[in-house]
Parts: structure tokens; C-alpha cells; sequence
């Protein structure tokens, strides 16, 4: 189970811009991740590489202040809101919820729920 300071120092890196940095650094080697009910990416290093596809798709993408979090035991709600700039210079904002199942300090398991009308790449 996460304690607080550990999951404000991911929303901290993720606010930040390092996308890449966080999944290395707070998932399991065996993390899984969901967009609402499209297929399981799974494992660390396949989370890190679709990262990698999302922000070399976009020009920018920025991380507003989280404003809404909660943990309760193993489980922790991230209201995250991104701000995305596309390659025809379109600006778009996604906010999603995230949904995290920690086994210690580490993310098992995460569903993003959002309009899934909004796509980013």
C-alpha cells in the first residue's frame, strides 16, 4: 500500500512532464495499464514504449496542477488533466480519471477512464 508522500512524489513527476520517468520509477515490472475498455498494455517496459509512440506523436503535451487525488489503502484516483498540442497545431484537453492498484509503492494496475470520443494519436 502506498503512503501519501509516495503518491504526491509521482503526481509531482508527472506534473512535471516525465511520463517516461514515472512509469520506470513507481510501476512493477508487471504493471498493466487500460484506456476505458480498449485492450491491456502490460508490462514496464511495453508501458514505456507506448509512452515513448504518444509523446513523440505529439509537439506538446502539458500536465495541469492535480487538483483531486485520493488513496484508500491499495487503491488511489488521480483526476489528471493534459493539455495537447497536435502535429497540425490543434490544442486538445484530456481529462481523465485514473484508477491505480498499488502493491506497495509500485502501480500493478491502472484504467484511465475519458471521452472516449477524445483520442490522442
Amino acid at each position: 500500500m502506498p503512503n501519501r508522500g509516495r503518491v504526491e512524489a509521482f503526481i509531482a513527476r508527472v506534473e512535471r512532464g516525465d511520463y517516461v520517468g514515472a512509469i520506470e520509477d513507481y510501476y512493477a515490472e508487471h504493471a498493466t495499464m487500460q484506456d476505458n475498455d480498449g485492450p491491456v498494455r502490460g508490462g514496464r517496459e511495453a508501458l514505456v514504449a507506448h509512452e515513448k509512440i504518444v509523446m513523440a506523436a505529439m509537439p506538446k503535451i502539458a500536465t495541469r496542477p492535480v487538483e483531486r487525488w485520493l488513496v484508500d489503502g491499495d487503491r488511489v484516483a488521480i483526476n489528471w488533466v493534459f493539455d495537447f498540442t497536435f502535429p497540425d497545431g490543434r490544442t486538445g484537453v484530456l481529462d481523465e480519471i485514473a484508477l491505480q492498484e498499488w502493491e506497495g509503492d509500485r502501480i500493478v494496475r491502472e484504467r484511465f477512464y475519458f471521452d472516449p470520443a477524445w483520442r490522442p494519436a
